[in-house]
């Protein structure tokens, strides 16, 4: 078959891709809204029902938040979830969880040392590196414009 530009296009216009760029979005919104209200009510709950100061429900919402993605990522249902909730399910929190399980996971049956040791930090490690390159560099401004 041969081709003019009017073929073409329609051809091309055919293959290509239909851009999902809003639905993207508003999958994402919901999704990491729905994580941050979870969060939420996990830190209204330890406040309220356990009578816990707002300072110490904080860092036990984040324990919580990580341990119940982490669970969701050796399930499976993480990445089922990712797959609809795109970059809403990277809310910093749960996604770093995410990308530590993950590798954990998939190198575990080469042991517990040379598998899962050695790679837990391969997608998490360069995220680590860069912040606390950042906290260190934020630290040295900090002193020095005292």
């Amino acid at each position: 078959m041969k081709y003019n530009k009017d073929n073409y296009q329609q051809v091309v216009d055919e293959i290509t891709p239909k851009n999902k760029m809003l639905k993207n979005c508003i999958m994402a919104f919901i999704f990491g809204g729905a994580i941050c209200v979870i969060g939420e009510f996990i830190n209204d709950s330890f406040v309220s029902w356990l009578g816990i100061t707002e300072d110490e429900a904080s860092p036990m919402t984040s324990v919580v938040l990580v341990g119940i993605s982490a669970l969701l990522t050796g399930l499976g249902w993480y990445d089922k979830l990712g797959k609809i909730g795109g970059a809403g399910t990277v809310v910093p929190i749960t996604g770093f969880a995410n990308s530590v399980v993950s590798p954990a996971l998939e190198f575990k049956r080469e042991g517990y040392v040379l598998g899962t040791a050695a790679n837990i930090f391969k997608l998490a490690g360069p995220v680590l590196l860069f912040g606390y390159l950042s906290s260190f560099v934020a630290g040295l401004l900090s002193m020095a414009f005292r």
